[in-house]
């Protein structure tokens, strides 16, 4: 008896260690992990709303969510399919590509457990270039020194799909960076790029840094072609509000292309768990928007759009009492 007990403790520890399940308390309370991006972007901050808003309710769910800063979306695919996150933070191309077997998951194939439970804010495509470098439209980045993002993160194919459909190889007509979004702002302002890439929900804390220096920036436009949108039907036109940005040299909104931010789980955690997030999030909506800027055209019916991967149970549950869902 005292054999099989012991054999069972082992089991169990050894799935929290290995990241299978959450972690227990030991009132029984189960902690779940959100895993975001860079802590100056959007997702830092809405991983921590969505956490603090369920959290109130922590004793009464016996749930509690914490947040990781990560690489962003790919990294965050894959560590909720390795369950070494819990839920994550997904751009909505991102979320199409694991579900369908495309880009970084061509080899690893559809990565079916991924589920969807609901969308956020949107995303724009955003590039921000020193004014002393010419740098007028997205085709004059040919030759010049880019940072396209970190591997790992959504905005790295973001600027690689805009710059192939602009005619620029990003591997042999541009000098292609791979840092992080947080890095990215104090290198262009110390001159050691021309411009950068990031994806991002406006306003935002890297952009405000970035035109807060003594380097004068402006933003770019990405102007891009009807086909491309019907190549990538992830993909929306969309703007960089300049008002948001004061010190910036553009004087009107940016047109550029995005996305949305979207929030995800694997197929194996409870129904009952995830129901009770959604629940939280939805019957706080009001409070959840005056959490963030970027969330101020939020609506209900508008989170349930941007999803390509099957919904969770709970999620489905939640939206089908409240009529959200058919």
């Amino acid at each position: 008896m005292k054999k099989s007990i012991m054999i069972v403790v082992i089991l169990a520890l050894s799935m929290v260690v290995c990241g299978i399940g959450p972690a227990f308390s030991a009132s029984g309370t189960k902690f779940y992990t959100i895993g975001t991006g860079g802590i100056t972007g959007v997702y830092y901050p809405t991983g921590g709303a969505i956490a603090r808003i369920v959290n109130i309710k922590k004793k009464q769910h016996k749930m509690r969510l914490t947040v990781e800063s990560t690489g962003g979306s790919v990294y965050n695919v894959n560590a909720i399919m390795a369950r070494d996150l819990d839920f994550g933070i997904v751009q909505s191309d991102r979320q199409y590509q694991a579900i369908s077997g495309l880009a970084e998951w061509k080899d690893k194939g559809l990565q079916k457990d991924l589920r969807a439970v609901f969308s956020i804010h949107p995303e724009s495509v955003t590039l921000l270039a020193g004014a002393d470098t010419g740098i007028k439209s997205i085709q004059d980045l040919k030759g010049k020194h880019v940072n396209i993002g970190n591997p790992g993160s959504g905005q790295r194919q973001n600027a690689i799909d805009a710059l192939n459909a602009v005619g620029i190889n990003p591997e042999s007509d541009v000098k292609a960076e791979g840092l992080k979004a947080a890095e990215a702002p104090g290198v262009l302002l110390d001159g050691r790029i021309d411009a950068f890439f990031y994806t991002v929900g406006h306003p935002s804390g890297a952009f405000k840094e970035a035109t807060a220096g003594t380097r004068k920036v402006s933003f770019v436009p990405i102007l891009l072609p009807d086909s491309f949108y019907l190549k990538f039907p992830y993909y929306a036109r969309s703007i960089v509000p300049i008002s948001s940005y004061p010190n910036a040299v553009n004087k009107t909104d940016v047109p550029t292309f995005g996305v949305k931010a979207t929030f995800v789980t694997h197929s194996s955690l409870p129904e009952e768990d995830v129901y009770n997030v959604v629940k939280e999030v939805f019957e706080n909506f009001d409070n959840f928007k005056k959490l963030h800027p970027a969330y101020s055209l939020l609506t209900k019916e508008g989170m349930l759009q941007g999803l390509s991967a099957p919904l969770h149970k709970g999620a489905e549950k939640y939206y089908k009492e409240v009529g959200l869902l058919k």
